[in-house]
């Protein structure tokens, strides 16, 4: 992907190169990974592992990905039906999500998990 695709994106990536030189080429490193995790055929096609990369973004909420994974998957050839199809997936599994939470709360409310006395959140210096 060129420049202005990237810039079009987002345009914090027109700072990749200058954060790999301060990253000791760690975006070079992931970009291998992308490669063979979703560009390599296996068992499943690229087309396939580009819908799950998308799909991926949603779950994560990065619109540069998300908008980058979907023009993947058109230039693999999924189509507009196959990719809303996979993207369906993102309302159901976040309604499933919620739910699992929520019943992880509820089983503390219920006092059959123990509840802990601070929280990961809390900051000693802040009281």
């Amino acid at each position: 992907m060129d420049r202005t695709e990237l810039r079009a994106n987002d345009p914090a990536l027109d700072h990749l190169s200058a954060l790999s030189r301060h990253t000791n080429g760690i975006s070079a490193k992931v970009e291998e990974l992308r490669q063979a995790a979703i560009y390599t055929e296996g068992h499943f096609s690229s087309k396939v592992k580009v819908l799950a990369a998308a799909l991926w973004s949603v779950s994560v909420r990065c619109e540069p990905c998300l908008k980058f994974y979907v023009k993947q998957a058109k230039e693999y050839g999924a189509s507009n039906d196959e990719i809303g199809e996979f993207l369906g997936i993102a309302p159901a599994m976040g309604a499933c999500v919620g739910e699992m939470w929520a019943l992880k709360a509820f089983e503390v409310a219920i006092g059959e998990t123990e509840a802990v006395t601070e929280s990961c959140c809390h900051d000693d210096q802040t009281q």
